[in-house]
């Protein structure tokens, strides 16, 4: 029997928000498939802290005794990876100076893809696919990539 080697993937903030927090349906097969291991989700200490920090912003819906629950959720789902000494891998710049680290990450975890809503991010796609380093791509199109025929799990609908 072959051993599957799952999928690395690097999951940005508001994508972490959309799964833990705001329980968006259609990325219900992004959750099964961290649940089922079939894609392994990583991150950097300093962005998971982003995410602890994040999840006190008071616009959002997270009252004070869901943060314990939440922060267990995200560990369960994504682990934290220590970043190398240096990269001599030389990664495109982010406009957003915040969102390099994302790149960072995926770069320095051999991830294969980086799943973002950020236009700064998404707007780098070609570069790094282009260098060899690993796909950018939007929750949408990376559940697509999910399942064989690429019609994905989202959602399902019957005519009568």
């Amino acid at each position: 029997m072959t051993a599957i080697i799952p999928k690395r993937v690097i999951l940005d903030t508001n994508v972490c928000l959309d799964l833990f927090v705001f329980r968006d349906q259609r990325w219900l097969p992004l959750l099964n498939a961290m649940q089922d291991g079939s894609i392994k989700a990583l991150t950097r200490s300093d962005c998971r802290e982003e995410w602890l920090a994040v999840l006190k912003y008071p616009h959002l819906p997270v009252a004070a005794d869901q943060y314990l629950p939440l922060e267990q959720e995200f560990d369960a789902y994504i682990e934290c990876v220590s970043p190398p000494e240096k990269s001599t891998l030389r990664l495109p710049i982010c406009s957003d100076r915040d969102d390099q680290k994302f790149l960072e990450i995926a770069r320095d975890a051999g991830a294969e893809v980086l799943v973002t809503k950020d236009k700064a991010l998404l707007k780098l796609a070609r570069k790094t696919a282009n260098a060899g380093f690993y796909q950018i791509t939007t929750p949408e199109k990376f559940i697509l990539s999910l399942t064989p025929n690429g019609a994905g799990t989202a959602t399902t609908s019957t005519k009568a």
